[in-house]
């Protein structure tokens, strides 16, 4: 009982011809996480508490506990296919729920303690949740709004009997009356894990539902990103993003159990650059998962590895595209420390990337297709290829389907419009030509002669100005060089002239500044990096940015708010 999904390859090229998905007729992802391992009893999760001192969790005592909250959950009444909502942060409770869930055939729903009322109504009601565990951060939120989930019949709140109060479980309670022994449900790759929701980017949240392959698929890019070096009991991983984003929750916490690795959680409100490099220092972490905006923050402690020490191995990184400083930063303070970015959707895995193993990262760039996945660049009206060079919609085929979402909840329509059933082949010779099930991203993409994916946009970001297409994201990549600024959205804003004209939504990097001085700066800056219709016509300078849980710039809401100037 192996299930491990990716072997290692040393070549990039071996790997895409002779690597396909073998999925196994039986798999439930809490006996491939907690029971397969040759030594169960060696440390799964590291939970450095809070409020100081350290927990340690072995497989076996994850694989213990999550029996004992499985067969409280059953006694409360959750059965297969019943969704039941985690509201928790990077504490062992989060995962703890997950596992339970599915030694019933329950399904998760991933929710962050960061989202507020309305986000967490709608989101647990429009799943339908029957039970929700929680932080007691979001109690009181969750009590505002119950009567309005109708299906939400149980509240578990993390605690025991003195701490937890009104009509809720508490959880320490729970698990500690029920006995370890529940029988694991019979599951398959094809049977339900999760709904994770979009971000809300571009529009109201979707329901996004995956069945139990989602785990492999996201275990085996992990293993890629990771440079390969995620063998038994050798690595250990930690990310700040919430364990609700699904790079985090399966490309991170779940990659490292499925390969029989160390996890550290460390719930925190905010990111402090020198506590992080405690961090990695006490925990010896080897691969982290980092945000761009993470890295951007660690940019600001002088000389870490000499400050530090550190036995970071791999830094990778996803959520919006990797600048140019960031990697040139890595490259210049690190000794061997790779830094790989990474390309996924909530509903497509994580599919696109870089892994030094294989080939020199570009910055800037996305990487290259992921073995087990094909990937073409097309014309968003048409969906015929686009040249290499030319920009065009990303399009994605799996190697097997079941690694990709199953559907939007509820949204049978929207869930047809994500997938195309052939693409033409123009530019293409006959043998390169391929025909099947095709999956559309939205993110406006091209691909260089050399097989580099470059992301330039999602294609309701494009801006039109004077005839040209212009993505915000090479915009803010070029203004994000300035030492004076922290952090930037790009809109597109009406223009009589133009059609659109370009607006900047800009964070200083500091409190005191000349205003007309930056920026003529950065419209300089930007018109000799960039091009000369692509310089911000209009500058904004604001305290905060818009940004999803997952830290992307919201710039629908960027937009919005230039309508009510």
């Amino acid at each position: 009982m192996t299930w491990t999904v990716m072997p290692t390859y040393d070549e990039y090229e071996t790997a895409h011809e002779e690597f396909s998905w073998d999925l196994p007729d039986e798999y439930n992802p809490a006996v491939d996480f907690l029971r397969k391992h040759e030594d169960t009893s060696r440390t799964a999760l590291r939970y450095d508490h809070p409020d100081g001192g350290l927990e340690t969790y072995s497989f076996d005592d994850l694989d213990e506990r999550s029996d004992r909250l499985a067969a409280a959950l059953a006694d409360l009444g959750v059965t297969a296919g019943d969704r039941v909502g985690v509201v928790v942060p990077q504490k062992p409770q989060n995962p703890l729920t997950h596992l339970a869930n599915w030694k019933l055939g329950a399904v998760s729903v991933p929710l962050t303690v960061l989202f507020g009322r309305d986000a967490l109504q709608y989101r647990l009601a429009d799943s339908e949740a029957t039970a929700v565990v929680v932080d007691p951060s979001v109690r009181e939120t969750i009590d505002e709004i119950r009567e309005e989930c109708p299906a939400l019949e149980h509240v578990i709140e993390l605690g025991d009997a003195d701490s937890v109060t009104g009509e809720a479980h508490a959880f320490d309670e729970l698990v500690a009356a029920y006995e370890p022994g529940i029988d694991v449900y019979d599951a398959t790759p094809e049977t339900p894990t999760a709904i994770m929701y979009t971000s809300g980017s571009t529009g109201p949240p979707k329901g996004v539902r995956h069945s139990h392959a989602l785990w492999l698929g996201r275990a085996a890019a992990a293993y890629n990103y990771f440079d390969q070096g995620l063998a038994e009991g050798e690595a250990t991983l930690w990310t700040p993003a919430d364990w609700a984003w699904g790079a985090a929750l399966g490309g991170t916490l779940f990659a490292a159990w499925h390969h029989g690795c160390t996890i550290v959680g460390w719930p925190r409100d905010g990111f402090d650059p020198q506590e992080v490099y405690d961090l990695l220092e006490r925990h010896d972490v080897t691969k982290a998962f980092m945000p761009p905006t993470a890295l951007r923050m660690l940019m600001g402690v002088d000389d870490p590895e000499a400050r530090f020490d550190l036995s970071l191995e791999t830094f990778a990184s996803a959520g919006e595209p990797l600048t140019s400083e960031v990697v040139e930063w890595v490259d210049a303070t690190f000794d061997d420390v790779a830094i790989n970015e990474f390309y996924g959707q909530t509903e497509l895995n994580l599919v696109v990337g870089n892994s030094e193993t294989w080939f020199d990262t570009r910055p800037g760039s996305m990487g290259k297709p992921f073995p087990g996945y094909e990937v073409a660049v097309l014309d968003p009206e048409t969906h015929e290829r686009k040249e290499r060079g030319e920009t065009g919609e990303l399009a994605i085929k799996p190697g097997d389907r079941r690694v990709f979402f199953d559907e939007y909840h509820g949204l049978p329509e929207k869930t047809a419009n994500k997938q195309i059933d052939d693409i033409s082949a123009r530019g293409e010779s006959e043998e390169q030509r391929s025909s099947g099930r095709w999956f559309l991203t939205d993110d406006l993409v091209k691909r260089d002669e050399d097989g580099y994916l470059w992301f330039v946009s999602r294609a309701d970001d494009v801006i039109l100005t004077s005839g040209y297409r212009v993505g915000p994201m090479e915009v803010e990549d070029a203004i994000l060089t300035h030492d004076a600024v922290e952090q930037v959205g790009v809109v597109g804003v009406p223009d009589e002239t133009r059609g659109e004209a370009i607006k900047a939504f800009v964070k200083p990097a500091r409190d005191e500044y000349d205003p007309d001085a930056l920026r003529e700066e950065i419209r300089t800056l930007v018109r000799d990096r960039l091009a000369e219709y692509e310089y911000p016509q209009h500058i904004a300078f604001v305290e905060t940015l818009p940004t999803t849980t997952t830290g992307k710039i919201q710039r629908r809401s960027l937009r919005e708010r230039d309508d009510a100037d």
